[in-house]
């Protein structure tokens, strides 16, 4: 039987409170004093209603690194951290550079039911950077991919990047770019700077992503094409965009919860949670980066969620691996780092984690008003709430959280996708199969 929810009082997008009535998997109305026979009336009093969130930058790791995480273990994060919808970064094993793979992911998500899993197809094959993987393919099967990226590995060959803008331009694709150019890396432990030279860690300068983003909105302006920055973590990163944009190119740009929190100082402890590629950058960084997606030269918020098994994190800084997980944190850190400091309003978050990503990805059904005929994918946020986060708020297999001890503000108190709740009351819902 389809459930019918009514959630009484909700400030939709921060603003004026109002009840949301959902049925049929879709919002049947909005407005005051609504009512409906056979409903289950849930108290939203002062909880912010937000479309459910969308998450341009997800590593669900299946097939091939099930020890990390698993569609349907991703799925439960994505779904305790708010999110509807997660688009699925393709190094996996085999790579997800055919249609093949990217129906299996797609299917893979649609079993567990919990959250709308859109694959992204691979730039090259095998992500080696040599030649052009099955784009027209994977773009027309039944995942139907707009999103291609090489992530965790550059694009670094020019003429492979722009025959991959040109290529994708035919089906209004986009091409994500991990921007890192790898000779100015090797062996890079941390961001360069201060830090790296006191502790003698090999640092991973800031011209690095500079550099190949400055080649990259060059090449996309001359092709005519969409590209998209992948963590764009940098000051100089920031003026780059803000300068392409002034220029009608055609570029959006990310930045994780973690590069607007934190910064390179963590690493002194040499606690293998704060490794991640990009690295924790300077304070100026941070506040930089800050201060592009108020004034709209970062697009959105993406989490970059990169599970790991414990004993890839319990070892020596130097053998670790980089990346955190960050889908059930994602928007508690976006609400301390942007929100309680005046950058943005909540109707600013709405737009940076749900509809301006939809819109990237050219995902039909999310990122959508929360208004009558709309469909019902919605998350419910209690912006009052302050609590440490800790390994019981993590949904998913891994558990390099760099946030575990940590105080954060707010609790994400319901999500719900097709018109289901897949987080009630702040407790997860199981619609799909089973563990």
């Amino acid at each position: 039987m389809t459930e019918i929810l009514l959630f009484r009082g909700a400030r939709i997008d921060g603003g004026a409170a109002a009840d949301i009535l959902v049925a049929d998997g879709r919002i049947a109305a909005v407005g005051a004093a609504l009512s409906r026979a056979g409903a289950q009336v849930i108290d939203a009093d002062g909880l912010i209603a937000l479309p459910g969130l969308v998450d341009l930058h997800t590593h669900l790791r299946e097939p091939g690194y099930e020890a990390s995480e698993t569609v349907l273990t991703g799925s439960r994060a994505a779904a305790g951290g708010g999110y509807t919808a997660v688009f699925a970064m393709p190094n996996t094993s085999p790579v997800a550079d055919t249609a093949g793979v990217v129906e299996q992911e797609l299917a893979l998500g649609e079993a567990a039911g919990l959250v709308t899993v859109q694959p992204i197809g691979a730039v090259t094959v095998g992500q080696r950077g040599e030649r052009l993987a099955e784009l027209g393919a994977m773009a027309s099967s039944r995942a139907r991919v707009r999103v291609f990226s090489d992530d965790g590995f550059c694009v670094w060959d020019p003429l492979i990047m722009r025959r991959a803008l040109e290529y994708v331009k035919a089906f209004d694709g986009v091409i994500a770019q991990h921007a890192q150019e790898p000779r100015l890396t090797e062996g890079a432990q941390m961001n360069e700077g201060a830090v790296s030279a006191e502790l003698g860690l090999a640092g991973w300068p800031a011209v690095a992503e500079e550099s190949i983003i400055a080649r990259d909105v060059l090449l996309a302006e001359h092709v005519g094409s969409r590209l998209h920055v992948c963590h764009l973590s940098t000051a100089g990163s920031v003026e780059i965009v803000r300068w392409a944009k002034r220029r009608g190119i055609d570029v959006t740009a990310e930045v994780t919860p973690h590069h607007l929190l934190l910064t390179d100082e963590l690493v002194r402890g040499y606690d293998a949670r704060y490794k991640v590629n990009p690295p924790l950058r300077r304070e100026e960084d941070v506040l930089a980066v800050r201060e592009g997606l108020a004034d709209g030269t970062i697009d959105i918020v993406a989490t970059d969620h990169a599970p790991h098994p414990a004993e890839a994190k319990s070892c020596e800084w130097q053998a670790a691996a980089n990346g955190m997980v960050g889908l059930e944190s994602a928007l508690r850190v976006v609400h301390e780092s942007m929100v309680d400091t005046g950058l943005l309003d909540w109707a600013d978050v709405a737009r940076v984690m749900s509809r301006v990503p939809a819109r990237i990805g050219r995902l039909a059904g999310h990122g959508r008003p929360i208004a009558a005929g709309e469909p019902a994918e919605l998350t419910f946020y209690d912006a009052e709430a302050r609590g440490t986060f800790t390994t019981g708020d993590l949904r998913g297999r891994s558990r390099n959280s760099p946030y575990v001890d940590r105080e954060l503000p707010g609790r994400v108190v319901w999500t719900v996708h097709q018109g289901r709740p897949t987080v009630a009351e702040g407790r997860p819902v199981e619609t799909g199969v089973g563990a």
